[in-house]
């Protein structure tokens, strides 16, 4: 699979990135439709903005034939803990639903990785929401623990 073309997201790539999340909303079939008309909303690009602008962040698209089949967003973070270890967070990952089940995923998250120990990293965390049973196989397939129990408040 090395037609994949890995690149740092574009402003022109929002509504695809918001569409490939929302297809793989936790929710499933309780997902309320998309609707078009909110992908120009600004605070779309005005995140997208603060993300571009921070290093420590990066917003990836994944692209094969010329178009995009893939996302994910990797967050450097430092730390005190474990002698000022970095860590970083994967965020965000989605597949185009007819990429799923041919190694694309498996591909995107290694190449993430990568980039995280490039960056000194030493350690990749991330969320699954409890209800994505196949994507937690899918992250212990990977290597990774589901070692600690995660928490939200929405604001």
């Amino acid at each position: 699979m090395s037609d994949l073309i890995y690149r740092d997201a574009r402003p022109d790539d929002i509504p695809t990135i918001l569409i490939l999340c929302h297809a793989g909303d936790a929710r499933g079939a309780d997902t309320p439709p998309l609707d078009p008309e909110t992908l120009t909303d600004p605070r779309y690009r005005a995140a997208f903005d603060e993300i571009s602008a921070d290093p420590n962040h990066r917003l990836i698209v994944v692209e094969r034939d010329n178009e995009v089949v893939g996302t994910l967003q990797i967050s450097f973070l430092p730390g005190l803990p474990r002698f000022g270890m970095r860590r970083a967070i994967l965020e965000n990952v989605h597949i185009r639903a007819d990429q799923r089940g041919n190694g694309l995923g498996s591909q995107m998250v290694q190449w993430a990785i990568k980039r995280c120990r490039e960056a000194g990293c030493g350690i990749v965390q991330l969320t699954s929401n409890k209800i994505r049973l196949d994507a937690h196989r899918f992250y212990r397939k990977l290597g990774f623990e589901q070692s600690h129990e995660g928490f939200k408040l929405l604001l």
